[in-house]
Parts: structure tokens; sequence; C-alpha cells
């Protein structure tokens, strides 16, 4: 996944195999109204991603960061604003000698999912961004925030609740009505 209106690229041409990289990126007011935008969000503030890209082995890297980030989501039963406050370690290997599984029809749970294959630069807004969309919550909720059951039915019909819907409530409504008809 590439963001290429926010990008921050750490270029690993010519690094010697011995340096560690130290990075310490405070994102911008503009670059954080993008990704608000990008994670659907109310607003994004304090956005900062810092760490290090060392040298794993001869050929990889590894990349040890801590994102931080204030997102203010919308609570999906109120609407009211809802914030979370992040702070995420992440750890990326890039590696040379990347193989991507090409058979779709199976997928193993085993993959380890901090790989990633080595390029020529590493691009630390998608990296941030990457990581704040995976920690967030799908459905944020504010304190206290609970969903109501509504009802409805025409005049004179029994209204359809949650209890019928579930697998034996039409067993049930067959039991008491067949005992209503022996009376």
């Amino acid at each position: 996944m590439t963001h290429a209106e926010i990008t921050y690229p750490i270029s690993l041409k010519g690094i010697p195999k011995t340096k560690h990289v130290p990075f310490d990126i405070t994102f911008t007011e503009e670059d954080m109204s993008k990704v608000r935008t990008i994670l659907s969000a109310v607003s994004v503030k304090k956005m900062r991603i810092s760490g290090k890209i060392s040298p794993l082995d001869a050929k990889d890297w590894l990349l040890s960061a801590t994102v931080g980030v204030t997102v203010t989501q919308s609570c999906v039963i109120t609407l009211k604003p809802v914030q979370t406050r992040l702070d995420l370690p992440v750890k990326l290997k890039y590696v040379a000698e990347y193989e991507k599984d090409n058979d779709e029809s199976v997928t193993e749970m085993t993959i380890d999912e901090t790989i990633e294959p080595l390029t020529e630069e590493i691009d630390l807004a998608t990296v941030a961004i990457e990581a704040i969309a995976l920690a967030l919550p799908d459905y944020p909720r504010s304190e206290n925030a609970t969903l109501e059951n509504a009802v409805f039915a025409e005049p004179g019909v029994k209204p359809m609740t949650d209890e019928d819907t579930k697998p034996f409530a039409s067993l049930a409504s067959l039991k008491d009505k067949l005992s209503q008809e022996d009376k």
C-alpha cells in the first residue's frame, strides 16, 4: 500500500551494512489532513514515527519504530467523537530474497507478517499509516453508548424480535401454537 501524496522515503542505496539509520518524523498538518481522509476519521493529531533501520544480515534490514498518533473517529451508535491514542511498536524485516506465495487458493496462517520485500527505499509514511489503520477500532463506541432495540410492525401484527431469529425460535413458536390449539 502506498500513499503517493504523503511520502517520507529512506534510501538504502549506498548505506554501509554496519550503519544504523535513525529517523524521527513528525507529520505536518497537511499530512495529517490527508491521513484523516485515508482513514475516514474525524481528525488526526500528533502523528509521529521514530526509530531506526538496522542491518539484519548481509542483505536484509530491520526497521524498529514507534508510531504515535491521536485519532478521532465517530461512534458507530451515537456519532459522537471517540478519541483513540495509539503508541504502536513496529518491527518489519525487509528481506532481499522475499518470495510471495503465488498460490492464491491456499492461505498459510504461519506466514511471518513482519517480512516485507526489500526495495531501494522504505517509505516511513506508508509504514506509519498501515500500522495506524490496523490498530484503530473498526467500530468505535463512545462510553456508555448502547444500541436500543427498535421494533417495527403493522398494527395487529406481532413484531419480530432478535429472539425470534434464533435457530430454534420457530420451533418454540410452533410449540406454543400447538399447545394453544390443544386447549
